[in-house]
């Protein structure tokens, strides 16, 4: 016995019926509210274990940037072009097991790597002070937690779609203080650029792919030598990332000469 046409189309309507029922409570159905898929964006990209990114921008004090590093547990670098200001130039860093190697701006030598060994502030033959701090922050710096600063910010918008080299994404937007996206991330070191440049507040700009990963962030403020607007722009995840240290035939090791010093 066949069933009626009446019948079909009422199994029809409730298995669509059935269906959506089943979609609403899919936890990997869309997030109902901006903030909610920030939020998703922020847990998926700080799940990677490896990143290639590109940095553009301009920062206070140094002028306009053009960067590409690599992150991955225990070994990352960033080379760093800075264009016009007071010192221009092109700058490698490298923090490979909490060792530092920068790039000599001239020869040391004949070597054209320092090595800094493992501490933030040493004193060098009992004279110079270095403070590496700010050069460690950049090289080892792991830009998936700038993508969830945004999870801090009291009202998160859609600001529509746009294309983010070549993925369609999801643009949102909101400002948070430093205060609050320490109290909500937990950043760790992350905010310690921007608080050495007297940023106090960020409006920030998130782009999340089909993927619900970050491709993108722009982070905007004022310090003290003016105004900060750096765009992190997401490459490539868990993809093969190899950062080694400098030949040491081609090195400077200052190691055996700095002694820890306090402040």
């Amino acid at each position: 016995m066949r069933p009626s046409a009446g019948a079909a189309a009422l199994a029809v309507l409730l298995a669509g019926g059935a269906a959506g029922c089943a979609q609403g409570d899919d936890p990997a159905a869309a997030p109902a509210t901006p903030a909610a898929a920030v939020a998703r964006a922020a847990e998926k990209t700080g799940g990677l274990t490896s990143l290639r990114y590109r940095a553009t921008g301009r920062i206070p004090g140094e002028g306009r940037i053009r960067a590409v590093g690599s992150y991955k547990a225990n070994a990352s670098g960033v080379t760093t072009r800075v264009i016009g200001g007071a010192h221009p130039g092109t700058t490698e860093l490298r923090l490979v097991d909490g060792v530092l190697y920068g790039s000599a701006r001239k020869p040391l030598h004949g070597r054209h790597w320092i090595c800094y060994g493992s501490l933030e502030r040493g004193k060098l033959d009992d004279f110079i002070v270095l403070n590496t701090r700010n050069e460690r922050d950049e090289a080892g710096r792991n830009p998936a937690r700038e993508a969830a600063f945004l999870t801090a910010a009291k009202h998160v918008k859609d600001a529509g779609t746009e294309t983010v080299d070549g993925v369609r994404t999801t643009h949102y937007t909101g400002t948070a203080g430093l205060d609050a996206i320490d109290a909500e991330v937990r950043p760790g070191k992350s905010l310690r650029p921007y608080r050495t440049m007297g940023v106090d507040e960020l409006t920030l700009d998130l782009w999340v792919g089909p993927d619900d990963r970050a491709r993108q962030v722009r982070l905007r403020g004022r310090g003290h030598h003016g105004e900060l607007d750096l765009t992190l722009t997401f490459l490539a995840y868990d993809g093969r990332v190899t950062v080694e240290a400098p030949a040491a035939s081609d090195t400077s090791d200052l190691t055996g000469r700095l002694k820890p010093v306090r402040g």
